[in-house]
């Protein structure tokens, strides 16, 4: 049987490319860097500590996490840092440009709602959330992706390629509450992902977002209470989604088929939000 020349490039489509993806020691960052790196690219992962895969169970560590995404026979680097600092990222960028090379996929997934003390913030409203979780939140969602971006954009721009993906969240595109603040901030990075391609659209590095809908990280099933009836995979699209589904459209942003999609904000989300905006 001989190769069909298609299927083979899209099998390792990312083959040659460096890809590194915040937040991916666990849910579902840790599903996009292994999509990623099924697709051929080499990748560098993060979490805000080295133990930080084992409070859900999903890994012991950061570097078992790095072993099994070096499975598919790919480089891989782990990082360690606060992405809402600026000289960790700093350090971050320049020990994955030394050990891998320059990034041409940048996946921009650390953030959540999670206050001051490591936990949802309470009071979690609009009105009634604390300053302190307020600034946590800020760092960890907004400026962490702003941050991330100014430290590995430029390279990118030098190359004259590259691929920006933000990961925001359906909670972006309509009011809510408790979660108001959460929401807010991803509302933000979904528009800093509109201000940022159109900034970089003639160095020919293009900038999208993904939102995605309820998903069933381990994170997620461990800390609030989820309907039975939305865990089944079947025909219907009223359930949540499997990380896996949310990596395929991240993936599909990093490689050539999308190569002239720029500033747009894709909802994975089943059909749950079926409005403009």
């Amino acid at each position: 049987h001989q190769a069909d020349p298609v299927e083979d490039r899209v099998e390792k489509e990312l083959s040659g490319k460096i890809a590194f993806v915040t937040g991916s020691g666990r849910g579902l960052g840790r599903a996009i860097a292994g999509r990623l790196a099924e697709l051929g690219a080499d990748v560098a992962i993060h979490d805000l500590d080295w133990n930080s895969p084992s409070k859900y169970g999903e890994a012991p560590d950061l570097g078992a996490v790095a072993e099994q995404i070096a499975a598919y026979g790919v480089r891989t680097l782990a990082v360690t840092g606060n992405v809402g600092d600026q000289d960790a990222v700093k350090r971050m960028q320049e020990e994955i440009c030394t050990k891998l090379g320059p990034v041409s996929v940048l996946v921009n997934c650390a953030g959540g709602d999670i206050g001051a003390s490591g936990g949802k913030p309470n009071p979690n409203t609009a009105l009634g959330i604390s300053v302190e979780d307020i600034r946590v939140e800020v760092n960890n969602n907004l400026i962490g992706t702003m941050l991330v971006c100014q430290a590995f954009c430029p390279a990118m721009v030098a190359a004259g390629s590259g691929s920006v993906i933000n990961i925001a969240s359906v909670a972006a595109h309509f009011g809510t509450s408790p979660e108001a603040l959460y929401a807010t901030l991803k509302a933000g990075v979904v528009h800093f992902t509109r201000c940022l391609a159109f900034e970089l659209r003639p160095h020919g590095v293009r900038v999208n977002a993904v939102s995605p809908g309820p998903t069933k990280t381990a994170r997620f099933l461990a800390t609030r209470k989820v309907d039975p009836a939305m865990m089944e995979v079947g025909k219907s699209l009223i359930r949540y989604a499997e990380p896996s589904e949310i990596a395929d459209v991240v993936a599909f942003l990093a490689g050539e088929r999308s190569r002239f999609m720029s500033g747009q904000v894709l909802r994975v989300d089943g059909g749950m939000t079926l409005y403009p905006g």
